[in-house]
C-alpha cells in the first residue's frame, strides 16, 4: 500500500498511512519514504542514527507516529 495519493487530481491532498507491505516493525519509516517520495532504507538510516544520536529522542518520535497513524 502506498502513501502517495495516486488520483489523477494533482491538487488532493496526499494522506500519510503506515506502509504495512514493507515494514520492519510497524511500518513508519516506510510509510515516511512513500510520503516523500525516498528510499525506505535512507528513513531507517537516519531513524537509527537518529535514535542513537539523539539519546532516544528519535525512539519517542517513532513511537508517536505509530500510535497517531493507526
Amino acid at each position: 500500500m502506498s502513501a502517495l495519493n495516486t488520483s489523477s487530481d494533482p491538487q488532493s491532498p496526499r494522506k500519510f498511512h503506515l506502509d504495512q507491505g514493507d515494514k520492519l516493525i510497524g511500518g513508519v519509516c516506510s510509510g515516511i519514504a512513500n510520503y516523500v517520495n525516498v528510499d525506505p532504507l535512507l528513513v531507517r538510516l537516519v531513524f537509527a542514527v537518529g535514535a542513537v544520536a539523539g539519546v532516544g529522542s528519535f525512539i519517542l518520535i517513532y513511537l508517536l507516529i505509530w500510535l497517531l497513524a493507526n
